[in-house]
């Protein structure tokens, strides 16, 4: 589905020209893919080298034809946007609406990421009051326990399994 406002005279889409919001837009996809392990940190460098010094919507289209979503924005074009679930939802609190971040662990990914984040103060603690300097080890026992129970899920934007 295109707009018949942004297609050139030629009638193909791939030749509108980009502002810098898309090249930006391209840059922060490809930073995406860089996170999730699809783009090693030269190929990114690349890609984003070619997406800043882009011209039309093809020369963007070009850099994602082998990459999954997310793709940027582009004009005449319709793609999926760069964050599908949003970050914040409206809640009704008793002081009338508010925004609160979205949780959608698990609740044994919510168990694991607190007792990971009490580990070390847990450690301390116990050293103190026991003088034995091993307690330490369970930084990294909770650590190794909390990867194997959460999985791969996090390196992923959308969080999927």
């Amino acid at each position: 589905m295109t707009n018949s406002h942004l297609t050139p005279p030629g009638g193909d889409p791939a030749a509108v020209r980009v502002g810098d919001a898309e090249r930006n837009a391209a840059v922060t996809a490809l930073g995406e893919h860089m996170a999730t392990g699809r783009l090693d940190l030269d190929e990114y460098g690349t890609r984003s080298a070619v997406a800043n010094t882009a011209r039309t919507v093809g020369d963007l289209q070009a850099l994602f034809t082998d990459l999954p979503a997310p793709h940027p924005v582009l004009p005449g074009a319709q793609v999926q946007p760069l964050n599908p679930r949003p970050a914040f939802v409206p809640t009704q609190g008793a002081t009338g609406s508010a925004m609160s971040i979205a949780d959608n662990r698990s609740r044994a990914q919510k168990f694991v990421a607190a007792a990971s984040a009490s580990s070390a103060i847990i450690a301390l603690l116990l050293f103190f009051v026991t003088g034995q300097w091993w307690w330490f080890l369970l930084i990294p026992l909770i650590s190794t326990v909390a990867g194997s129970i959460w999985g791969d899920s996090w390196k992923r934007p959308d969080g999927r399994d």
